[in-house]
């Protein structure tokens, strides 16, 4: 199976690619929850909250600038990235409690 969309020779090959693609993404996404209960773990011990303002802006930024290098566009990138760091921050309020001022997304 190619690696490129541009060299996929029909659609059947450009599928597999695809679904290739979206079962990695899963497991990113798998990996990246268990860092966010990783994240509970450490930010119990310390007393942090769920919600800080300061690293959604800062993990957003870099999502941009990262979408910018790789040619995807940096506003659908923010909003999935958002929706992702919301879903994050909701995971954690569920361990830490609610009312906090950022997540660790």
């Amino acid at each position: 199976m190619p690696d490129r969309p541009e060299d996929c020779r029909d659609m059947a090959e450009l599928r597999a690619l695809i679904d290739a693609l979206d079962a990695e993404l899963v497991a990113r996404l798998a990996l990246r929850a268990r860092c966010i209960d990783r994240a509970v773990e450490i930010k119990q011990g310390v007393g942090l909250p769920a919600r800080i303002p300061s690293r959604v802006e800062d993990v957003v930024a870099k999502v941009r600038a990262r979408a910018e290098v790789e040619g995807l566009e940096p506003e659908l990138a923010e909003r999935l990235w958002r929706q992702l760091i919301e879903w994050s921050i909701a995971r954690e309020e569920r361990v830490l409690g609610g009312g906090g001022d950022g997540a660790d997304p």
